[in-house]
């Protein structure tokens, strides 16, 4: 892979998006947060087997970089629970995102170097996004999407959300099409 791909977003699979982003607030002052529940996927497809996917997210700016905290509604084999095992009670840090121009290629790149897709999804609207399985070198996957205007303007919305924050109700409510 040539040239640098920054940390845009730092991801946490939690059991509750809403519980974890009040804490996450009340002790780092991130924020505010925007959270979207079931969130539509067209297609999901976890280490080669198409899956139903369920997840909710709430999305914060942590200084300079995008939180996430990322729980799954529905039972069953994913990414997440590639890490965090169904039943396990266990949570924590999942993934890093980062942009770049071509979500299959970098999936691709990643494969070569021993980092296999644990997860390649489309969103209804079409946009896509891949976890390379990272864990055994990085200690977490790394997520893969190609930066879209839509992307793009969400990350500078929480963003600037963040900068225009006055203390008033740290989680919003927000829906993906």
């Amino acid at each position: 892979m040539t040239g640098s791909l920054p940390i845009r977003q730092v991801a946490f699979f939690v059991e509750d998006v809403r519980a974890a982003a009040r804490a996450h607030h009340a002790a780092y002052g991130s924020g505010p947060f925007f959270v979207a529940d079931n969130i539509p996927l067209a297609r999901a497809i976890h280490r080669g087997t198409e899956r139903a996917l369920d997840h909710s997210s709430a999305y914060g700016q942590w200084g300079e970089v995008m939180v996430e905290f990322v729980q799954q509604n529905n039972p069953g084999p994913s990414a997440f629970r590639d890490m965090y095992p169904e039943g396990s009670g266990r949570w924590g840090v999942h993934h890093a995102a980062v942009f770049v121009d071509d979500v299959d290629a970098a999936s691709a790149r990643f494969e070569a170097q021993g980092s296999p897709c644990a997860l390649r999804a489309e969103m209804t609207d079409g946009f896509a996004f891949a976890f390379a399985d990272t864990t055994a070198t990085l200690g977490l996957m790394t997520e893969l999407y190609a930066p879209a205007p839509v992307l793009v303007d969400f990350y500078a919305m929480v963003a600037q959300a963040a900068k225009d924050y006055r203390g008033t109700d740290p989680i919003h409510t927000i829906r993906f099409s």
